[in-house]
């Protein structure tokens, strides 16, 4: 379902002449597949997301989701992705059961299918109690959780997900932990980014460990291990990136 192949952006600062913000990064994710992207703040995680999801065109380099290009066949991808973006707001002046209308409508849904979309949603993701309040109102967690349903309400094959419980508290992180885990158990291919640790032990089927752009380690969680000897995702991170330098 996606394939990225050789997936490079370069940024051009004036101070710092050439970035290379993602290098070179090759990996594949398969249909009914959780693909954790674990890498420090700042190490090419979102940039190689919003390429995938068409918001920024590769340097160089290429990928296909869901059978599209992501350069040719934008307009293709982006109806088969939901992206769920860290720095994505909300209108706050709407309520959460208008968000996910809007973003419906947005994506071709019909009246009847919006409502019952809209309720299954609800609840999967524990909204019915603030589902016709204003996202002005809202909690940090409710927030997340409009935002993923108004990700999800085209009920799309591919999800991506970029840091998807920063700033949750314990209870909204597992519920969101929980929902990601059934979209996979649904046959959705996901794509996880995040700095967290343990969620990476408990969600992803495969990881990539990605640092300064490069993606220097993948595979299952028992095959890192063996591979670097050690149990705890913390200290495989730590060996793979050849430093002291762990997530935060």
């Amino acid at each position: 379902m996606i394939e990225a192949r050789n997936l490079t952006k370069t940024f051009r600062d004036r101070k710092r002449g050439e970035i290379h913000a993602v290098d070179n990064v090759s990996f594949r994710v398969g249909s009914g597949q959780i693909y954790g992207l674990l890498g420090a703040n700042g190490a090419g995680k979102t940039t190689t997301l919003r390429m995938l999801a068409t918001l920024l065109r590769p340097s160089s380099g290429s990928a296909i989701v869901a059978g599209f290009d992501v350069v040719t066949g934008a307009a293709q991808v982006r109806a088969q992705v939901g992206f769920l973006a860290a720095s994505t707001a909300l209108y706050g002046r709407l309520t959460a059961r208008e968000t996910m209308a809007y973003f419906g409508r947005l994506n071709g849904l019909g009246d009847a299918e919006i409502e019952v979309r809209t309720r299954k949603i609800a609840d999967e993701l524990d909204m019915h109690d603030f589902l016709d309040r204003r996202c002005e109102k809202f909690s940090t967690g409710m927030k997340q959780r409009t935002s993923i349903a108004r990700t999800l309400i085209h009920d799309p094959p591919v999800m991506i997900f970029d840091e998807p419980t920063v700033g949750l508290d314990i209870m909204a992180a597992r519920t969101i932990v929980k929902f990601v885990r059934e979209c996979r158990d649904r046959g959705k291919t996901v794509i996880y980014s995040t700095h967290i640790m343990s969620e990476v032990e408990k969600l992803c089927d495969v990881i990539g460990i990605i640092h300064d752009g490069r993606l220097l380690a993948e595979g299952t969680l028992p095959a890192l291990r063996a591979q670097y000897g050690e149990q705890e995702m913390e200290e495989i991170f730590v060996k793979a990136v050849g430093g002291d330098r762990v997530a935060r």
